[in-house]
């Protein structure tokens, strides 16, 4: 992948799947009601939980997209939601399979334009090493999508160890993703959970990785955080100064402190205001950040890769660098 722009950060489901509550006998899972030709309702348990169009599932749509911004291909990942974490893990693995067949096929039609992460059940971190195995082997995908805590646990919970571990020793990139926002009962109204929660989750989940050793025990693993990081490069001077001062809270697991880790970190670039990108370059770097956009969902950035190019002071190789290069590195694809 020479030149063009590469989304790392777009999401995609199936157009149809069974009824998984009348499958496995109770509740919580998401249901798609299609309430016409290129529209549908996602649901759960009767609630409604978002309205999606054909581009969430519509190959021939999502390159016509592509083709009208200059995307020159697009990762695929499924909607959070669909983690299912809360779920029995057999039964959640069912799901997974079903969700990671319909990428790979999506991406061995037209290998050109799509590339593609797994989702696994990482309640069951066992259950989620063997289909991480059959993403990265039998199905061919980069790696695999995960969420910024699973249940109880937050990244560092010595039980995700071995998954991590293993997602080092097969080179599966590992892209984290907000989802089940911590204190949305609290935060019913103006839509806070998407707009103050996810980025609240996405600094837990860094936080604990780094704080864990998470990172510093596994150094080829390779993490990219959607949305910029969330809150978490914003509020760094302040995650740094308590490991300073505390480490008898913060430095209890891993003694190399949040600022030195930054260089083993990656980030999409979906902050929504150049500004923010600005600072998020001078933190880290073209080199940890890849061009994301979100799509179809409208919290994404609608025309793919403005922002950056929005940015007159880059140079050629810093903007090749965001739009497609890092996400090259980060995926492990062809450089030409």
């Amino acid at each position: 992948m020479a030149s063009g722009k590469i989304d790392l950060h777009t999401h995609i489901l199936p157009e149809r799947w069974p009824n998984l509550r009348q499958r496995f006998g109770y509740g919580g899972w998401v249901e798609l009601e299609h309430t016409g030709l290129c529209c549908a309702r996602m649901q759960v348990d009767g609630r409604f939980f978002r309205e999606i169009d054909s581009n969430c599932w519509d190959p021939a749509r999502r390159i016509s997209d592509c083709d009208r911004f200059g995307v020159s291909m697009q990762v695929l990942s499924t909607v959070p939601i669909l983690f299912s974490y809360w779920a029995r893990a057999a039964d959640a693995l069912v799901l997974a399979r079903l969700l990671n067949d319909h990428i790979a096929d999506v991406c061995r039609t037209r290998p050109d334009r799509f590339a593609g992460l797994g989702t696994v059940p990482l309640q069951d971190p066992a259950l989620a090493i063997t289909e991480l195995e059959r993403c990265m082997g039998e199905l061919g995908l980069r790696g695999v999508q995960i969420g910024t805590h699973v249940n109880h646990w937050n990244l560092d919970a010595p039980e995700l160890f071995p998954f991590f571990q293993r997602c080092a020793e097969l080179g599966a990139a590992v892209f984290v993703h907000p989802w089940d926002m911590m204190g949305q009962d609290a935060m019913s109204k103006y839509w806070l959970p998407w707009l103050v929660g996810m980025p609240a989750e996405s600094s837990r989940a860094i936080t604990s990785m780094i704080f864990g050793g998470v990172f510093a025990r596994l150094p080829s693993l390779k993490v990219c955080f959607a949305h910029g990081g969330g809150s978490f490069p914003f509020t760094l001077g302040r995650i740094e100064h308590g490991f300073r001062e505390r480490p008898d809270l913060c430095a209890i697991d891993n003694a190399i402190s949040p600022r030195e880790t930054l260089g083993r970190l990656w980030f999409d670039s979906l902050v929504h205001d150049i500004d923010s990108l600005r600072f998020l370059l001078r933190l880290v770097g073209a080199e940890r950040i890849a061009l994301g956009t979100d799509y179809p969902f409208p919290l994404g950035e609608r025309e793919p890769g403005r922002l950056i190019e929005a940015m007159t002071e880059l140079t050629n190789a810093e903007r090749a660098r965001l739009l497609f290069g890092t996400a090259t590195e980060f995926l492990n694809l062809p450089s030409s």
